[in-house]
């Protein structure tokens, strides 16, 4: 469904649901606040945070809408797609393994999974599981996504043939660049020790032990455990013709260890509180369930036990391979080195260590952030997908709690918001403009049909009909769409699917003979999600 483009504040703050009592405190007025503003300015329908202090739960609160256009609140027990912050949680399930000296850190891949190969012999018999966690394997930003995104089914076996074909882009272990399947494979290795599903180690090990009673691994096991119950769950909403528009989304399900968990904030503040506590539980405090959960880990008395022990705790959160720190973030958060631990990004702020992950699916974003000195742990779960409002939000409340510097960073990330569309909406034109002028390509259309494999992925259709040229991903569902001819042998594909926003540029190699030789892809606009990796895919013509 589509709705109005501008929310009032007003109705935001008929549909503020409140699970905490405390708010008397200016803390609480001023967290409001913030997020009734972020979200009046960018359009979100529902927010949901917690925040802990000193082990405590300070704030926790619902903010406006599950689905657009409905009357149904966001409350604290409302469920999100959390998306990439799966990624911690799959980190604790192999440290709770490293602890019982099942595996180490410096296990190699290939002695768990022969299956495992890369892009030369020396890496795949090299990589450890700490390279597997901290992205430095030296493929490229988001290398191998196709295979799992956009929804489509997909086999072990798909994917453990389609890793050796993916290029190699920077050396190994020497530059950080994000990658989900090596999330995928992690899961794999706690599946192959365990003979378990991660899923159901995931609920055992993590779920049960923290009494977060309505996580999920993923939405299909969601939706098959409640049956015909009606589920708390925000849709998911982009903007599209700038009209606010529900989508529908499996939550990231083929995301598994690397994206697919479904919870709350009042689930993910007992998450905080564990990483906040080194991994320390107080079973008074927390559902345990099946008591024999207790021996193992590393119990010292009858109440208290470790989930994962300090040694993990410290080694999760070091530096594995260092990021560039931009100009930006010295001026604004006095920050000078960044870096990726294991399952979580890490920067000094302002003098303190900020521990923090982003979790993105189409339509929905989740922020974790945690600053281990001041004992402070934030959760933020938005509906829709504006990364302005989600830092917006966090860093009014970092002002709040931390006593930092005064800004109005709703105002902001609006500011910038606006001028990174404006310059992006002007290069696009450009592109229009250029797109509606240009000519006939240089050769019959005919000549540009043809199957093509690319290694990694598979097969790519290219084909006439009704005289115009469409694309078809033959693992992908919703890749396909019209190809209009742009200039010399290069294409644009407009999806059918439009609230994919990943028009991509495709280029076709003639030899001189006329000949297809090789046909390439990349986006065309700076802002598709990355997962979108048209870039990584060399299609050859099937007939060679």
């Amino acid at each position: 469904m589509k709705a109005i483009f501008h929310f009032s504040s007003l109705l935001i703050l008929l549909f503020i649901s409140p699970s905490f009592s405390a708010h008397s405190s200016d803390k609480t007025v001023k967290v409001e606040q913030a997020i009734t503003e972020a979200m009046q300015e960018f359009n979100i329908p529902g927010v949901a945070v917690a925040i802990v202090e000193d082990d405590h739960l300070v704030f926790s609160q619902g903010f406006g809408l599950k689905e657009y256009g409905k009357l149904e609140k966001v409350t604290s027990d409302t469920l999100f797609g959390i998306a990439s912050n799966t990624k911690a949680m799959t980190v604790v399930l192999l440290a709770q393994l490293v602890d019982q000296y099942k595996i180490s850190w410096q296990t190699k891949v290939v002695d768990i999974l022969p299956e495992f190969q890369l892009y030369n012999a020396f890496v795949t018999n090299e990589f450890t599981l700490i390279d597997l966690l901290s992205h430095r394997s030296g493929l490229g930003y988001g290398a191998g996504d196709l295979m799992i995104w956009p929804a489509r089914s997909y086999t072990e076996k798909y994917i453990f043939n389609g890793l050796k074909h993916l290029p190699q882009a920077s050396g190994f272990r020497t530059e950080f660049a994000y990658n989900n399947l090596m999330y995928i494979i992690a899961g794999k290795i706690i599946e192959k020790i365990t003979h378990k599903p991660w899923s159901q180690n995931l609920q055992e090990r993590l779920f049960t032990p923290l009494g977060m009673n309505n996580s999920t691994a993923s939405f299909s096991l969601l939706t098959s455990n409640l049956s015909n119950k009606k589920i708390n769950i925000a849709k998911p909403h982009l903007i599209i013709n700038e009209e606010l528009t529900v989508v529908e989304s499996d939550y990231l399900t083929n995301f598994s260890s690397a994206g697919s968990v479904i919870s709350n904030v009042h689930d993910m503040a007992l998450w905080l509180k564990v990483l906040l506590n080194q991994g320390e539980l107080n079973k008074e405090k927390v559902g345990l369930g099946d008591q024999s959960l207790i021996k193992l880990n590393l119990g010292i008395n009858s109440n208290i036990y470790q989930l994962y022990s300090q040694t993990q705790a410290s080694l999760m959160w070091q530096s594995h391979i260092s990021r560039k720190v931009t100009e930006t973030e010295i001026e604004q958060d006095n920050t000078h080195f960044s870096a990726y631990g294991l399952g979580w990004f890490l920067k000094d702020f302002h003098g303190m260590k900020l521990v923090h992950h982003s979790g993105g699916i189409q339509g929905m974003l989740s922020k974790v952030l945690l600053i281990p000195e001041r004992d402070l742990g934030i959760v933020i779960l938005t509906n829709q997908q504006s990364n302005a409002a989600i830092n917006a939000i966090y860093r009014e409340i970092f002002e709040v709690y931390l006593d930092l510097p005064k800004n109005d960073w709703v105002a902001f990330y609006q500011q910038k918001e606006q001028r990174q569309l404006k310059r992006e909406t002007n290069r696009l034109s450009e592109i229009e403009k250029h797109l509606i002028q240009s000519g006939s390509s240089p050769l019959t259309l005919d000549r540009y049909a043809q199957t093509y494999i690319d290694k990694w992925y598979g097969e790519i259709m290219i084909f006439l009909e009704n005289k115009k040229l469409r694309i078809t991903f033959s693992q992908t569902p919703s890749l396909k769409g019209e190809l209009f001819y742009y200039q010399d042998n290069t294409f644009i594909v407009r999806w059918d699917d439009r609230s994919l926003n990943a028009d991509a540029y495709v280029k076709f190699s003639v030899t001189p003979d006329g000949d297809i030789s090789e046909v390439t892809l990349k986006p065309v606009s700076y802002l598709t999600d990355f997962s979108f990796d048209f870039q990584d895919l060399k299609l050859i013509p099937k007939t060679h």
